[in-house]
């Protein structure tokens, strides 16, 4: 079910409160503490124009239900960008409504219209409701993930 009014749009400086809603609920979901300065530089890169990054919200009734946030990079097997969506997040009373449907099918439809090559992402593995909807699209590949964090 599609959820009545729903709009996905580019942020404003203005969403900022709203998007730190939802970015707490993400970070308290997936456990994770990411200092305020980060956050801070996270917003601010969303904006910015010159920065590959880029955030769309979900928007209902004057209420932002939900993220996606995403970077274009290029690729050493495609000759156009592919775009990695690293972080979506449905505010909890919005979810099962196609808020996450919504904001998946915005970024297919930047994707085609902008010539990407790829459009990808992954999520952990228990979450089940989240890939539910993710393998209505595609199945999930072969690669594991490996990750060196220098603090």
């Amino acid at each position: 079910m599609a959820a009545r009014g729903l709009r996905i749009r580019d942020p404003n400086p203005g969403d900022e409160a709203a998007w730190r809603r939802l970015w707490s609920g993400y970070l308290i979901f997936y456990k994770v503490d990411v200092p305020e300065a980060v956050t801070a530089e996270t917003w601010s890169r969303v904006l910015d124009p010159d920065i590959p990054m880029f955030c769309r919200l979900a928007e209902q009734e004057g209420t932002i239900t939900g993220f996606t946030i995403s970077t274009l990079h290029p690729s050493t097997w495609t000759s156009d960008l592919n775009c990695y969506l690293e972080d979506l997040f449905v505010d909890p009373a919005a979810r099962g409504h196609g808020v996450g449907r919504a904001l998946i099918d915005d970024l297919i439809t930047l994707a085609r219209k902008k010539g990407w090559s790829r459009l990808y992402w992954h999520t952990n593995a228990g979450n089940e409701t989240a890939r539910k909807l993710y393998d209505s699209y595609t199945q999930a590949d072969d690669f594991v993930r490996y990750r060196i964090t220098f603090d």
